[in-house]
């Protein structure tokens, strides 16, 4: 059984997506540190916010980023395959438009936080 999940390509891909969970988890954990320091006042939050503005974290979140969209595109590439099938005018969704509305959504809600982080919200 060693190496089972190398004798065919669709385990591969499914391994590499499994293996991207415990950066999600990780990062998860940073946040909360970052959450931790902003109800520590504001002067642990500045501190944890020049942590994460150092090079080896500017990289670190460089190669998380191509993780975690990595993570996303997967997650919702399966998600037709997990979800009860969705009826439009009495057809049934391709699972290529589920998978891309879920890319969609996720590309505009970060875009959407991204602005009101930048720009504030009004």
């Amino acid at each position: 059984m060693d190496g089972w999940w190398r004798r065919d390509p669709f385990f591969i891909r499914y391994m590499a997506r499994e293996a991207t969970a415990p950066f999600v988890a990780a990062y998860a954990i940073v946040l909360l540190v970052g959450i931790v320091s902003l109800a520590r006042g504001a002067d642990a939050y500045e501190e944890w916010l020049e942590a994460l503005a150092s090079t080896g974290w500017i990289v670190a979140h460089a190669i998380l980023v191509a993780i975690f969209a990595y993570h996303t595109y997967t997650w919702f590439q399966i998600m037709p395959k997990t979800m009860p099938p969705v009826v439009v005018r009495g057809r049934r969704l391709a699972p290529e438009v589920i998978t891309f509305a879920g890319i969609a959504a996720a590309v505009l809600a970060s875009l959407a936080l991204w602005i009101l982080v930048a720009y504030g919200a009004p």
